[in-house]
């Protein structure tokens, strides 16, 4: 065991107009489990790449342990996996990384298969395995699950639980109440440590938050008087070194040196009075700057004239000689929403492609009316560039309802002013989202929507579908989102739907 210790760390960057952090202080034990969460933008990224030494910062970051990033960057991908385990990590032992496989339920034969045709969770596997045989290192894990389906997330997250001396970044609460014992969160005007899993830890915030909403009306006033009575005591000093240059009520000559004397006892004391005032009045002030906003979203969903919106029949979709997926059917009807659930691998992105008219070599009987109009957000965000009033412009939406409901996802209006190129990967997700609430359509295809969007913004989602209630088609391995907003599942694997 040993600490790893930050102290007065502040950062920002020089294209940014505002500090990702200033003056932070806390302390890390390298045997902790750590989650580490926090709203998109916040700095979680940053932080690990502050520990990695790739920026320089202001304060002092010390510790006994070297620091290990995941995911790592393959260059030469048509390699061997055993050779680009070898690029990773020089020194590995061969039974280490086959016990590892072993545990993460992967077979010792992907070893010998070129790193690109592994599917994406076998590849987060592997690098997994590769991350854990390295020793004395003190782990950064950043969203392993966003390739993950639901089973392979259960798999990992177990094999995390029995793992330790890690932060890991993750946005899945089941995932993180399985296998972490600290929170670590960037809250808007601090950092704090919690001893629990996420659940311990949200549930303490929302007590926290409670109160804090109940004492903001005496905190307000508090603040109030304070700003007066500073004030007030910074005009005493003011007043009294004017009447240096003054005369007394009788006529008489001041005496310039007992005043000049007088007032500077005075300017000292009322400064005094005046930092400690101010000093109250950015405490009081903190507190209520630290609530999470989270406010209600809209959707604006078109009446459909028919019951049924889609309807699929023993669908099987092909790529070339390659089918992913076999007779399918299932149908869509006003108020469903429904999650697409298998495998990676298992077609659910090809199945959303052809509902939302895209060319698709397929077999079977499939119906969607014309004038269906559908609202899409896609996994891929590499497209996005430009400032988001053009964007909304060449999108056909409303700038204003765009911009508010971003806003509500926590963007700061800074943001407003720059590129969405330069954004990270959870508010470029959000753009997308905030576009599609803003479209009015019948029926709303999301294609894991929720890959990098923080805990509090999933939340928001949550509470927007239950309570209007749209019809909805979508692929998300977040379990609790699940659990909590489809009325239908759909499994591709089985072709079930319960």
């Amino acid at each position: 065991m040993s600490l790893i210790n930050v102290s007065n760390l502040s950062f920002s960057y020089d294209s940014s107009y505002d500090p990702i952090f200033e003056n932070v202080s806390f302390q890390i034990d390298t045997d902790w489990k750590l989650g580490f969460t926090g709203r998109n933008g916040r700095g979680k990224t940053t932080f690990m790449n502050l520990l990695l030494g790739k920026y320089e910062y202001s304060g002092t970051i010390s510790a006994s342990v070297s620091f290990e990033y995941f995911p790592y960057h393959v260059e030469h991908k048509e390699h061997l996996t055993i050779d680009v385990i070898e690029e990773i990590y020089p020194e590995y032992v061969h039974w280490q990384i086959v016990r590892e496989l072993n545990l993460l339920q992967v077979s010792e034969d992907v070893l010998y298969q070129p790193f690109e045709l592994l599917s994406s969770g076998e590849q987060t596997k592997v690098m997994l395995a590769a991350l854990f045989i390295k020793e004395n290192r003190f782990l950064l894990i950043d969203e392993p699950t966003n390739h993950l389906d639901m089973h392979a997330r259960k798999l990992v997250s177990e094999y995390l639980s029995k793992k330790k001396g890690f932060i890991l970044v993750s946005h899945d609460r089941s995932f993180l109440d399985h296998c972490v014992d600290h929170i670590l969160s960037i809250n808007k005007t601090n950092i704090e440590i919690q001893k629990g899993n996420f659940s311990t830890w949200w549930e303490n915030k929302k007590r926290q938050d409670e109160f804090e909403l109940a004492s903001d009306e005496k905190l307000r006033k508090d603040i109030k008087r304070l700003t007066d009575s500073a004030r007030r005591t910074g005009g005493w000093s003011h007043e009294v070194e004017k009447s240096k240059n003054g005369t007394r009520n009788s006529g008489s000559k001041v005496d310039k040196g007992y005043i000049g004397h007088k007032a500077a006892k005075m300017m000292k004391r009322s400064k005094n009075l005046e930092q400690r005032q101010q000093s109250a009045i950015e405490e009081k002030s903190k507190l209520l700057k630290n609530i999470e906003s989270a406010e209600s979203l809209q959707i604006f969903q078109l009446d459909y004239h028919k019951k049924q919106l889609v309807e699929l029949e023993n669908v099987s979709i092909s790529y070339g000689l390659k089918k992913v997926c076999d007779n399918l059917s299932f149908v869509i009807e006003k108020g469903d929403r429904i999650a697409l659930s298998g495998k990676n691998g298992s077609g659910k992105s090809s199945i959303l492609k052809l509902i939302c008219g895209e060319e698709m070599q397929y077999t079977g009987q499939f119906s969607r009316d014309n004038q269906l109009k559908i609202s899409y957000v896609s996994q891929n965000t590499s497209h996005l560039q430009g400032s988001l009033t053009d964007y909304a412009i060449s999108s056909g939406i409303d700038e204003s309802l765009f911009k508010s409901i971003l806003r509500k996802l926590d963007f700061s209006r800074l943001q407003f002013e720059k590129d969405i190129s330069t954004y990270s990967g959870g508010q470029k997700k959000k753009v997308l989202i905030a576009k599609s609430l803003s479209e009015h359509a019948h029926l709303y295809v999301w294609d894991e929507p929720l890959n990098f969007i923080d805990v509090i913004s999933r939340m928001q989602i949550e509470e927007l579908l239950l309570g209007y209630a749209p019809t909805l088609l979508f692929v998300e391995h977040d379990r609790a989102f699940c659990e909590n907003v489809a009325t239908k599942i759909v499994e591709l694997d089985g072709n079930q739907e319960t």
